[in-house]
C-alpha cells in the first residue's frame, strides 16, 4: 500500500489532469460552436484527437498496470470518440483492440481472440464485479457506434443475440447518474468528451432506425414496423423520433395501408416540422390514391418548405460529438429519406396543375421555374438538376402551357428560343436505334442520343409554332411551320429500315422506347396540323393526304381522324367519312397522358369539330 501511495499516484494525477484539461477545452469550444456548420469545428477536433492520442501513447508506454487502467480506458474512449467523429474508424478500432488486450493482461484473462465478439466477451467476463466494469462498458458502446457508422448491422444483431443481458445493462446502466455527478465534481476522476448515457440513447434509436430501414428494403415490412413503433417511445432528439414515424409510414405504404401511412407521416411532421420527407411521402400517397387536389396542395407546401433557409440545415444536427448523421449512413436509409430538389418539386407542381386543368397556375409555376434557372445562370442545354427535364424541354413544356392559356405570342417566343439554340447544332442525318439493339451494345452512344434529342426538340418547337399560327388563323404560317417540323423528322432514320411501327401509344413507350414514341407522335401531330390547315384553305386533296399519313404514323390522333372524315364528307365520300368518324370515336384515348411530354398533346385550340353535329350528319345519312 505504501508503494502505491508514493510516486505513481502523482503521475496518475498528472495524466488525469491532462485528460480533464483536454475534455474541458473541447467542451468550451463545443458550447460556442455553430451546430449547423460543424465543419468549422474540425480543426479543434483534430487537435483534441491528436492530443488524446499522444497522451494515450504515453500511458501505454508503460506495462499494463491496474493503477492506471481506469484512466487508460477513459483516454481510449476519448481518443476513440474523436477518431470516430472524424470517420477514422480503423484508428478507433485499433485503440479498442489494444485496450482490450491490455485489460486482459491486467486481469489475467485469455488473450489473442481475433473475433471482436469473442474478444469483448472475454474482456467483460474478466472485469465482472470489478471497478473496471463501467469503463469497459463505455468502450463496448464505442465499438457499437463504430459498427453502426460502418453499417455492420448483422454484427450488431449478433451482438444483441449473443449478449442480451449485456445489451440490457448497456441500455439501463451505462453512465450511472451518481458516477457522472462524481466525475463533474472530482478532479481525480477522468472526464469523458461525450456522456456515455447520451451515447447509448443515441445508439438505441439509431440502431432501430437503421435496422428498420434495412428490413424495409429487404421486404420485411411487418418486422420493421414492430421495431420502429417500439423505438418511437425511446428518449431521443425530435428529429430521430420523427424518423421512426416516417419509416413506420413507409412500412405501412409497402403493406398497402395508405390511410394508416398518412397518419404516421402526419405524426412525423408534428414531431419534427423539418421532416420534409414525410411531406414528400404524403404527396406520393395522394398521387397513388388519385387525390389530385391533395397532391397539388402537398406539392405546393413541399416546395415552399424546401425554399425556406432552414431547409438547408442538417435535420440531424447535434450538439454532441457523435451526431446521428454520422451513425446513420446506410444506403437503404439514404434511399428512403431522399427528397427531390425544390426545382424538381416546382416542375412536378407545374406539370400536375397543367394536366388537371389548372392551366393558369401551371403557367405561373413554369415561368417561376424558368426564372429560377436563369437566375442561377443555367443557360445551357443541361441543367444542374438531373431530376428535371433539360432546358429545351422545359421551354417546350412552358410553351405548351402558354398555348393552353391562350397566349400564343408568348409560346412563339419560347419556341424561337429553343430553335435559335438548337438549329445550328442539327445534324444532316440521325439514326435512331431500337431499344433492343441499344441494350445489346456494350456502350451507349450518348452523342448519338443528344443528336436525336436536338432534332426532336427543334421539331417540337416548330410543331408548337404551327399550333400557335393555327390558333391565330394564320393558315399560311401554320402550314409553313408544320412543314418545317415534318422536314426535320424525315432526317431521323430507324436502324431497321423494314420496320414500320403500328401500335398504340400505351404500348409504344414500353416496346420501342420513348424517342421512337416521340418521333411518331410528332409526325402524326405535324401532318394532322398541316392537313387541318389545308382544309381551311379548301385544299382538300392535300388535306386528305396529310391526314391519312397522320393516322398511319399515329392511329390515336383524334383530330386527324375527325378531320379526315370531314374532308371525305366534303369530297362526297360520305359513307367513308361516317366510318372514319365511328372508328375515331371508338378509340379509348386520354386527353392528357403523363407518359408523353405535355407539348405532344393534341392542341385544344384552333379549328375544332363538334362531335354532336357529326353524329347528326351520320343519322341523316341513314343506314347503308
Amino acid at each position: 500500500m505504501s508503494h502505491k501511495m508514493s510516486q505513481p499516484p502523482s503521475l496518475l494525477n498528472k495524466w488525469i489532469q491532462e485528460n480533464n484539461e483536454l475534455v474541458n477545452k473541447w467542451k468550451q469550444q463545443e458550447k460556442g460552436r455553430d451546430t449547423v456548420r460543424q465543419d468549422h469545428n474540425q480543426p479543434h477536433l483534430k487537435w483534441c484527437s491528436y492530443e488524446f492520442h499522444k497522451l494515450l501513447g504515453i500511458i501505454q508506454g508503460i506495462p499494463p498496470n491496474s493503477d492506471y487502467t481506469q484512466l487508460e480506458l477513459a483516454v481510449v474512449y476519448n481518443a476513440g470518440v474523436c477518431a470516430t467523429a472524424q470517420a477514422q474508424f480503423s484508428e478507433a478500432e485499433l485503440f479498442l483492440t489494444q485496450a482490450a488486450e491490455r485489460v486482459l493482461q491486467v486481469t489475467g484473462g485469455e488473450t489473442g481472440a481475433s473475433d471482436p465478439l469473442v474478444c469483448w466477451r472475454a474482456v467483460l467476463k474478466s472485469v465482472e464485479n470489478t471497478h473496471l466494469h463501467p469503463s469497459v462498458l463505455y468502450l463496448v458502446c464505442l465499438q457499437w457506434a463504430i459498427w453502426l457508422a460502418t453499417c455492420q448491422l448483422k454484427t450488431i444483431q449478433e451482438f444483441q443475440e449473443e449478449m442480451p443481458s449485456l445489451f440490457e445493462t448497456l441500455c439501463g446502466g451505462v453512465g450511472d447518474g451518481a458516477i457522472s455527478e462524481a466525475r463533474s465534481k472530482s478532479s481525480n476522476i477522468p472526464l469523458m468528451v461525450m456522456d456515455p448515457r447520451r451515447l447509448i440513447e443515441l445508439l438505441q434509436i439509431c440502431t432501430s432506425i437503421a435496422l428498420g430501414a434495412e428490413r424495409l428494403t429487404e421486404g420485411q415490412s411487418s418486422e420493421a414496423l414492430t421495431g420502429l413503433q417500439a423505438a418511437s417511445s425511446l428518449p431521443a432528439p425530435r428529429a430521430l423520433v420523427g424518423y421512426t414515424h416516417l419509416l413506420s409510414g413507409s412500412c405501412l405504404t409497402h403493406m398497402r395501408r395508405p390511410q394508416m401511412a398518412l397518419q404516421c407521416y402526419r405524426k412525423a411532421l408534428e414531431t419534427d416540422s423539418r421532416c420534409v420527407c414525410a411531406l414528400y411521402q404524403s404527396m406520393l400517397i395522394y398521387r397513388q390514391l388519385g387525390n389530385t387536389q391533395a397532391e397539388i396542395q402537398a406539392l405546393r407546401l413541399l416546395h415552399s418548405t424546401l425554399m425556406l433557409p432552414s431547409a438547408t440545415d442538417p435535420a440531424l444536427a447535434s450538439t454532441h460529438l457523435l451526431s446521428p448523421s454520422s451513425l446513420l449512413c446506410s444506403q437503404s436509409l439514404s434511399s428512403l429519406l431522399s427528397v427531390p430538389s425544390a426545382l424538381s418539386v416546382l416542375h412536378s407542381l407545374a406539370l400536375k396543375c397543367l394536366l388537371c386543368g389548372r392551366v393558369s397556375e401551371g403557367v405561373e409555376h413554369y415561368l417561376d421555374l424558368l426564372a429560377v434557372l436563369h437566375s442561377e445562370d443555367q443557360q445551357g442545354l443541361h441543367t444542374q438538376d438531373a431530376t428535371i427535364p433539360r432546358l429545351p424541354e422545359l421551354y417546350l413544356e412552358a410553351g405548351a402551357a402558354l398555348l393552353m392559356a391562350r397566349r400564343p405570342a408568348d409560346c412563339l417566343a419560347l419556341c424561337s428560343e429553343v430553335i435559335s439554340t438548337t438549329l445550328e447544332l442539327l445534324p444532316e442525318k440521325v439514326v435512331l436505334e431500337e431499344p433492343e439493339e441499344r441494350r445489346e451494345a456494350e456502350t451507349r452512344d450518348t452523342e448519338g442520343e443528344n443528336r436525336v434529342a436536338m432534332v426532336l426538340w427543334t421539331a417540337a418547337a416548330y410543331l408548337l409554332q404551327g399550333h400557335c399560327h393555327s390558333h391565330l388563323k394564320d393558315w399560311k404560317q401554320a402550314v409553313t411551320h408544320y412543314t418545317r417540323c415534318i422536314n426535320l423528322l424525315v432526317k431521323v432514320r430507324l436502324k431497321k429500315r423494314d420496320f414500320q411501327p403500328q401500335f398504340s401509344s400505351a404500348d409504344m413507350d414500353v416496346q420501342r422506347g420513348k424517342d421512337l414514341c416521340v418521333l411518331q407522335k410528332l409526325k402524326g401531330l405535324s401532318l394532322a396540323g398541316r392537313g387541318i390547315s389545308f382544309t381551311q384553305t379548301d385544299k382538300l386533296k392535300e388535306a386528305l393526304r396529310d391526314l391519312q399519313l397522320s393516322l398511319q404514323a399515329f392511329p390515336e390522333c383524334v383530330g386527324a381522324g375527325l378531320w379526315c372524315g370531314e374532308v371525305l364528307w366534303r369530297l362526297s365520300r360520305r359513307r367513308e367519312a361516317a366510318a372514319c368518324w365511328e372508328k375515331t370515336w371508338s378509340l379509348t384515348t386520354q386527353s392528357l397522358v403523363e407518359n408523353l411530354p405535355v407539348y405532344l398533346q393534341e392542341p385544344q385550340s384552333g379549328p375544332l369539330l363538334d362531335s354532336a353535329e357529326l353524329r347528326h350528319r351520320i343519322q341523316e345519312l341513314g343506314p347503308t
